[in-house]
């Protein structure tokens, strides 16, 4: 059977629209049934399984399997020779040359790739104003990769063992000549490792790792901000086989404060006062985050938009020492409901106004004056 005569899909099993989780779900499976390991003897089932590594190993590469959706099977066949099983003697110059010149790049002695680590992942943490401001421990649930308990990461059946891999023998590549050129690829029975699993572990299919959820505690240290990454070591992906796991990074983002605005360790507080205060002076108490109260002296004659500091009352320094400010922007506020007796009192202060009480006032209408001639 040629990978090349059956669909990609049709050989996995699965619809053209199938996410990567269900793509590789399908590999596993199929990849367990027909693997050489457990098929002694058959090449029927040998074939089979070629097939479906092929496939497999073209639609979990986003780029392949996009070119794929677009060209088929045309995608991968422009020019490019045969190329399975060990280096013949017509390329065994060309790759004594690459490894010569490159070392460990090409996967070290023999040609074998180390084993790669498990994947990075990420989470999206929302957080609100006054844990960013404290700190805080949280627990969050994550489905990841993790070293089978029955193999314990190794992939294979406890008591068992490994052997050279029969398609590329235990040189973990195979070439193909395109062109005048050689491509040199990770072997798709192997993947690269130059042996194989004499008896592949039957809970995890020979990865080695099983994904099952995982409760982890997350540590926000004081001063967060939206865009702070927190990374925890070795929690993210088990890597396969028993390879070392990745790592997992917590993204904050620090929900909106109905009383403060953030710039950064400055907190930015908008504070309504009374025409009268803002007048004749005065004084207004603002919380912030630590609960301590802060008295802020209200200057007589203040205008809107004016912008008074309190140093040290800000958010905390990630760390670091120390705080930001508080930044109370005044608003003054103009009456709506006010009594008979409110009415005439402003009346009466109306009357005696000299102009002289709001000099921005004054000096705007004077400036109309100029500039139009009035």
């Amino acid at each position: 059977m040629s990978a090349t005569e059956i669909d990609f899909y049709e050989l996995l099993g699965v619809s053209r629209d199938a996410d990567g989780a269900t793509i590789k779900s399908a590999y596993r499976k199929l990849a367990m049934k027909y693997h050489p390991d457990r098929n002694a003897g058959c090449k029927e089932n040998e074939a089979k399984f070629k097939a479906i590594s092929a496939a497999y190993d073209c639609l979990k590469d986003p780029q392949k399997r996009a070119a794929y959706d677009r060209y088929g099977h045309a995608a991968f066949q422009q020019g490019m020779g045969g190329g399975g099983g060990h280096p013949g003697a017509d390329f065994a110059d060309l790759g004594d040359i690459f490894e010569t010149i490159f070392g460990s790049a090409f996967g070290g002695a023999g040609g074998r790739q180390q084993a790669r680590r498990g994947a990075d992942l990420r989470y999206d943490m929302e957080i609100g104003l006054e844990e960013a401001f404290h700190g805080t421990t949280s627990q969050i649930e994550i489905e990841v990769s993790q070293n089978c308990e029955t193999c314990h990461g190794s992939g294979a059946t406890p008591g068992t063992s490994t052997r050279g891999c029969n398609l590329c023998n235990g040189y973990g590549k195979v070439r193909a000549k395109q062109g005048f050129f050689v491509v040199e690829r990770p072997c798709p029975n192997c993947h690269g490792r130059g042996e194989v699993l004499v008896s592949p572990c039957r809970d995890c299919g020979g990865e080695g790792r099983i994904d099952r959820p995982q409760a982890i505690d997350v540590e926000i240290p004081p001063g967060v901000d939206t865009g702070t990454r927190i990374r925890l070591s070795g929690k993210g992906e088990a890597g396969p086989r028993g390879a070392p796991p990745g790592d997992l990074y917590i993204f904050v983002h620090v929900r909106r404060h109905e009383v403060f605005e953030r710039e950064g360790t400055t907190l930015l507080s908008r504070v309504p006062v009374s025409f009268t205060t803002a007048a004749l002076g005065g004084k207004v108490d603002i919380p912030d985050l630590s609960g301590e109260t802060n008295t802020v002296e209200i200057p007589a004659g203040i205008q809107s938009g004016r912008q008074l500091r309190v140093r040290g009352a800000g958010m905390p320094v990630l760390q670091g020492r120390g705080r930001g400010d508080l930044v109370v922007e005044i608003m003054v506020e103009t009456p709506t409901r006010l009594t008979r007796e409110q009415r005439a009192i402003l009346e009466q202060f109306r009357e005696t106004e000299t102009g002289d009480e709001c000099p921005e006032s004054r000096g705007f209408f004077e400036k109309l004056k100029s500039a139009f001639g009035a």
